[in-house]
């Protein structure tokens, strides 16, 4: 990899850690925007939920729209509307208008995801795609090792505007990177809208969106609860919870390109046990959660085995989508924000119903389906492949 494309693909993650700091940071900030607005926290929890709607709801059908345009305009065009929403945070005085600035970038959030991942991919032998893209999906376990508690801190430490203005250099950096580095890329050859949406007439396209829905909804059902998990079941205090949030942010890196290089050596494989290991790590989490020492050092493997899930997913996905990587990849992004939904709010339901050291089991409950979804896709596969050879 050249030094021109190795500079910008890191522009490239960086616009991508940008993207999670503006979505994921608010969850952080939430106490203080209710404060600044007079507002109640369930009207705060507005600019959290509103994000991920948008997302997974038009998603897909954006990524369509905008296929046919040049990608470098398509990610300037977004990135930049991620600095100006976070610029309007820091300084408007109007909850509307930041609800408002939480519906735009949220359309774009998917088409910058899904043309970077691609560009990526792009400037690069195929061979070495893999990595490429690896390295802009550590822009993801970034945000949340840095960009999430670093904008909490900010705003506590400093001020709610020094927070979004954060995001917003970050933003505008990765914009600056991209617009130095990226040579323009008109598309050469427009795939038809109809070629596109063939792909969703594939039945095993389908079972991996399920087992994307599944994967996701193990992973936050859990995730989602991680504050209260541990200072309920494990008793540990707000600075300790503190340090294990950034802990496993910091092992969310590692496990990035940890199975980065599982899923090159074998993408079947890694997939397969995948939901396993989680499986087997939360029962670690419901047995030993009490003890203080013991899940210390469990966060650590949670972590790098929670960032797995999102390039396992992606990578799923992707192999039932490769005639039409742009679309595929917006399809990973919303179908993931619906498991994102699903896992916290059936999550919520075992904390209210059951107790919130129960909640592991929800966990444990979306994994074994998931798995079991890949090895359904995995005999039918095997099974065409045989009815293929017989004839």
């Amino acid at each position: 990899m050249n030094k021109i494309h190795s500079s910008l693909i890191i522009f490239l993650a960086l616009g991508v850690f940008g993207i999670i700091t503006t979505e994921m940071g608010m969850i952080g900030v939430l106490p203080q925007v209710t404060q600044k607005f007079h507002i109640s926290p369930t009207q705060a929890g507005y600019l959290v939920s509103i994000f991920a709607f948008i997302v997974a709801l038009s998603g897909p059908f954006l990524t369509l729209l905008a296929s046919g345009m040049n990608r470098k305009v398509i990610l300037l065009s977004a990135v930049l509307m991620f600095a100006v929403s976070n610029i309007v945070y820091a300084y408007t005085t109007k909850f509307e208008a930041m609800l408002a600035f939480r519906i735009v970038p949220a359309i774009f959030h998917p088409v910058f995801f899904s043309i970077a991942l691609v560009t990526a991919a792009s400037l690069v032998s195929p061979e070495k795609s893999g990595k490429a893209v690896t390295k802009v999906f550590a822009g993801i376990t970034v945000g949340f090792a840095f960009g999430v508690p670093l904008t909490s801190y900010l705003a506590e430490k400093i001020s709610l505007e020094a927070a979004f203005l954060f995001g917003a250099v970050v933003c505008l950096t990765a914009f600056i990177g991209i617009l130095a580095w990226l040579p323009s890329m008109p598309v050469k050859e427009k795939k038809s809208f109809g070629k596109q949406l063939g792909i969703l007439r594939k039945p095993q396209l389908w079972l991996t969106i399920a087992t994307v829905v599944f994967i996701f909804a193990a992973m936050f059902s859990v995730y989602s609860y991680f504050a209260e998990y541990l200072g309920q079941v494990t008793k540990m205090n707000g600075s300790w919870i503190s340090m294990m949030l950034m802990a496993f942010g910091v092992t969310m890196i590692v496990g990035n390109f940890l199975f980065g290089s599982f899923l090159h050596k074998s993408t079947t494989r890694t997939a397969l046990l995948f939901p396993l290991v989680y499986a087997v790590i939360y029962l670690f989490i419901y047995y030993l959660g009490s003890y203080f020492l013991p899940m210390a050092i469990i966060v650590f493997i949670w972590g790098a085995v929670h960032s797995g899930g999102l390039i396992v997913s992606q990578a799923l996905l992707m192999t039932d989508a490769n005639e039409a990587p742009e679309f595929g990849n917006s399809l990973f992004v919303s179908f993931s924000n619906v498991g994102i939904t699903i896992g916290t709010s059936i999550g919520g339901s075992f904390i209210s119903r059951l107790g919130t050291h129960q909640l592991i089991w929800c966990g444990i409950m979306f994994a074994l389906l998931a798995f079991l979804l890949i090895i359904f896709k995995m005999a039918i596969s095997k099974s065409n492949t045989k009815t293929l050879n017989v004839r």
